[in-house]
């Protein structure tokens, strides 16, 4: 099973959606807990928009995203800090539903991406999910560069 992992930060919608298609993704999972995004093409709606136009599925899985004061931890560089709210959130009840959800979607033998803002998956709590669901089952675990 393959899983994979993108941050549109830096990437235009042109450069991000070949990285999708050059992986062979089949379905982004977006785990923002806000899918805003003042960059233009990656809000929610224009996101999924341009995803159904290339042929890639899209599911947003809100539970999975980082809580507010997460989010500000990894805006001021506090990346221990914000993996510690993280892994203090992902055993909540809504985080544990998406995350079974997440799991379900990976089993299903599609190509899975977790798309979060953040480029470097070292700084991202996407890494924290794919490891979670690589806990769960054999996963090939990819990280894309969206930004070519």
């Amino acid at each position: 099973m393959e899983l994979a992992t993108v941050g549109y930060e830096g990437a235009t919608v042109d450069s991000f959606l070949k990285a999708l298609q050059d992986a062979g993704v089949d379905l982004v999972v977006d785990v923002r807990a806000v899918a805003n995004s003042r960059k233009p093409g990656f809000a929610k709606t224009r996101l999924s928009s341009n995803l159904r136009k290339a042929g890639i599925g899209y599911v947003h899985l809100r539970g999975l995203g980082t809580p507010a004061e997460g989010r500000a931890a990894a805006r001021a560089g506090r990346h221990a800090d914000m993996f510690a709210i993280y892994r203090e959130h992902l055993v909540t009840a809504v985080a544990q539903t998406d995350l079974v959800r997440l799991t379900e979607l990976v089993r299903s033998e599609q190509t899975v991406c977790l798309l979060c803002l953040e480029s470097d998956p070292a700084h991202c709590h996407r890494s924290l999910v794919a490891d979670a669901v690589a806990s769960e089952l054999p996963v090939q675990l990819t990280h894309l560069n969206a930004v070519g």
